[in-house]
């Protein structure tokens, strides 16, 4: 079953962000730590609470947390070159690594993509790092296309190295 989140499910998607931040430390060591949290327990109140970051999770029949989503919603005013449009950017989005391949992952999308309807939003969008080959395939499966791409050069490997040796 998938819900907006309530408090009482913070443990369980703390546990959800750790598993995406070994995940991203895998990906990119360099950047990401293997231990850490993305946001404080107040803070997940505060996202859970806002109306401006709508927030799901996906509980079990004993309301166990197997998935989350993470949404911002994005309103692009009109500029001299760009037209308005509302944008559901999905900040987020997680399921629990024993509970993948039961097609809760396709719900939560298939959810993302019926609340971007009633928000009337022209788009969905979402990050995905290079190297998270399953989360880019998977996004592709539900019927995703790359949007930009963005790059980058490390400047300074070996300084880097030294600071966390």
């Amino acid at each position: 079953m998938i819900r907006k989140a309530l408090e009482k499910d913070i443990v369980g998607i703390h546990r959800l962000l750790g598993q995406v931040l070994l995940v991203h430390h895998n990906i990119r060591p360099d950047l990401y730590k293997k231990d850490g949290a993305k946001y404080t327990e107040e803070q997940l109140k505060g996202i859970i609470n806002n109306p401006l970051t709508p927030t799901f999770v996906y509980v079990d029949d004993n309301d166990n947390v197997l998935g989350h989503l993470f949404f911002q919603v994005i309103h692009n005013k009109e500029t001299s070159n760009t037209h308005s449009y509302t944008t559901l950017y999905i900040d987020d989005i997680c399921i629990d690594k024993n509970s993948r391949h039961k097609s809760i992952g396709t719900a939560l999308f298939n959810f993302a993509k019926e609340y971007a309807k009633t928000i009337g939003a022209y788009n969905i969008t979402l990050h995905v790092w290079t190297g998270n080959n399953e989360a880019e395939a998977f996004y592709k499966k539900m019927g995703m296309t790359p949007q930009y791409t963005s790059m980058e050069m490390i400047m300074s490997p070996a300084t880097f190295q030294q600071r966390f040796s």
